[in-house]
């Protein structure tokens, strides 16, 4: 009998908790589309990997004067990414520095920087034809005046703070955010 109480009760708490389903954080419009990798045959749909964590947004280009910014960017991903911090860069021909081609931008990435984070092929950031992620942050911060803005977007998507181009990613103002940030979202 205390079997039968006990297991008539574990159904009605289970039937009464929320699913997982529920439970889950439904992921932002947003991120939800596929993108293509950097000079891959794959691509990433943002949901899978960002979806209710706080993300680390950035416009990058291969031939910047800025770009040396991918080494303190990736040692910002390897420094957080334990603690759910996303970092995702966008590579951007809108100011025309982008390399001819991804061949050439993966080279200038992945092996000159050594960059592990995900890297986004080729797209606009400004304007009419921004992807979705930019397009999102357009609507609450300003568009990229020039490459390597970084955008810091809390876990239900929405932009916290901005940094222009001369912002490095070792910077104490983006670091200080990052560190606000997680602490908030713990």
């Amino acid at each position: 009998m205390l079997k039968l109480l006990f297991s008539a009760a574990l159904t009605l708490g289970l039937a009464a908790s929320p699913t997982f389903a529920e439970e889950t954080v439904a992921c932002p419009a947003f991120l939800d589309h596929d993108l293509p990798k950097l000079h891959s045959k794959d691509s990433v749909n943002l949901c899978e990997v960002a979806a209710g964590k706080p993300m680390l947004v950035v416009n990058t280009a291969s031939h910047c004067g800025f770009t040396g910014q991918f080494k303190g960017l990736e040692a910002l991903h390897q420094r957080y990414a334990k603690q759910g911090l996303v970092v995702v860069g966008f590579a951007s021909d809108d100011f025309n520095q982008e390399a001819k081609t991804e061949e050439e931008a993966a080279d200038i990435c992945f092996k000159n920087f050594g960059v592990t984070f995900t890297m986004i092929a080729p797209s606009p950031v400004t304007g009419a034809d921004a992807t979705p992620v930019f397009a999102h942050i357009h609507q609450q911060s300003k568009a990229p005046r020039w490459n390597f803005n970084k955008y810091l977007l809390n876990a239900k998507g929405e932009v916290i703070e901005s940094f222009g181009s001369t912002t490095g990613p070792e910077s104490k103002a983006l670091t200080r955010a990052i560190d606000s940030l997680l602490q908030q979202s713990n």
